[in-house]
């Protein structure tokens, strides 16, 4: 009768060999906050080892990344004034342009993501320009000073774009714009799926981007709605973009496989602030085994189909996998 290896048959090489899933520091885009000035390094008190850098240290930080593997970023900019329309982020040399050159410059082999938003550069803490009738954001004029951030970051040199705003038709717009000004192999990684979620309270400490008034819910995915969820990321795929996303990643796992089986493109998962704040606190009064949990976390995404983790864990991940 045929019977399977007991696990005790198994030493650690052979069950390195069977393993089903495997995490690797390749899989990993490390995020990072830039804000003017020099020689800043703040940390966030609602995220422990998550800082407020200044483009001098975020240079020193890459040297840090590469050492450990890690050569992919995204970047988010906390502009020194914000305005209605969040200015900042459409000029040539506002905080991110400036960044993506001076990084580039220092860091050629780095491959630079950029947050395609305007919840940190606007005074309000909304994604765009608001509709003052309504008191939300008005979809149409966000789309087109959306189309303007897009092409200052491609002219600056950055590798891949992420358009976190949610706005309705956003990707066929940055593709179509991207195109028509000779960036067409300029990839678009979309956040087709991002909930209204209550994970994302520390994120918006460090970027600073909290709503001044109302909330995101007009124009982010409802939890509890699994199947236009998987509608906006084939939406996002059939407009041409290049990475589809599930944002928080860990209470949407179901629907993480679920994307993953429907569609042919990659998959990209954010661990988002919240997620991470609640590891950081819980190893940190020894609730969990901190090293054992994160990778545990780790290797669920991968199995739920994730090909690229945005996490704010990818160092210690790094250094783990080290080990």
């Amino acid at each position: 009768m045929f019977q399977r290896f007991r696990r005790t048959r198994l030493n650690k090489h052979l069950r390195a060999l069977v393993r089903e899933t495997n995490v690797s520091v390749n899989d990993f885009i490390y995020p990072l906050f830039i804000r003017e000035g020099k020689g800043i390094k703040t940390e966030v008190s609602s995220m422990p080892g998550v800082f407020q850098m200044s483009i001098d240290e975020i240079l020193k930080e890459c040297e840090e990344l590469k050492k450990l593997g890690i050569f992919s970023i995204l970047l988010f900019g906390i502009p020194e004034v914000k305005d209605s329309i969040g200015s900042d982020s459409l000029c040539e040399y506002g905080i991110i342009t400036s960044s993506i050159r001076t990084i580039k410059k220092a860091h050629p082999d780095m491959f630079i993501v950029t947050d395609l938003c305007f919840c940190e550069y606007t005074d309000h803490g909304h994604c765009g320009i608001i509709d003052e009738v309504n008191k939300t954001v008005d979809n149409d004029a966000t789309l087109q000073i959306s189309k303007q951030q897009a092409l200052i970051h491609a002219k600056a040199g950055v590798d891949m774009i992420a358009p976190s705003g949610m706005m309705d038709g956003i990707i066929e717009t940055l593709r179509e714009a991207l195109d028509a000004e000779g960036f067409e192999n300029l990839p678009i990684m979309a956040y087709s799926t991002k909930f209204s979620s209550g994970y994302y309270g520390p994120f918006r400490d460090v970027a600073e981007s909290s709503p001044s008034f109302g909330d995101r819910t007009s124009y982010q995915m409802d939890p509890a709605n699994r199947r236009e969820a998987i509608a906006e990321s084939l939406s996002d795929e059939a407009q041409g973009a290049d990475i589809l996303m599930v944002k928080p990643a860990l209470a949407y796992l179901d629907i993480v496989r679920e994307i993953k089986d429907a569609s042919s493109l990659p998959m990209a998962v954010y661990n988002v602030s919240g997620e991470y704040a609640m590891l950081k606190f819980a190893g940190m009064n020894n609730l969990i085994d901190y090293d054992r949990v994160v990778m545990e976390t780790m290797i669920s995404f991968k199995r739920a189909g994730a090909d690229i983790i945005i996490s704010y864990h990818a160092k210690e991940v790094a250094k783990l996998l080290q080990v």
